[in-house]
């Protein structure tokens, strides 16, 4: 059940960073679930982080706190995944 619930919340969390973040980012629902379940493990980390000061893998739960720690994470890895998959204008 938690595979099902991080799914969700990557779903979620992917949706709302590509919505705030400006600019066009490809990879269709695929790339948004992955990016929202990376932005999970990313904000959960950052909150036990910030929190404990102890870094640990750790993921955000399904709740309000948890979708927009999950959003501020998922923010952070959209900003690097265009940051790697940038294009030169040359």
């Amino acid at each position: 059940m938690n595979i099902l619930a991080w799914i969700v919340l990557g779903l979620i969390a992917g949706a709302i960073a590509k919505a705030i973040y400006p600019g066009h980012q490809g990879g269709g629902i695929l790339g948004t679930i992955l990016l929202g379940i990376i932005g999970a493990f990313v904000g959960g980390s950052l909150g036990v982080f910030f929190t404990t000061g102890r870094f640990a893998l750790a993921a955000s739960s399904l709740s309000i706190p948890g979708i927009l720690v999950a959003v501020i994470g998922a923010i952070v890895a959209v900003f690097v995944w265009n940051l790697l998959t940038r294009r030169s204008a040359v």
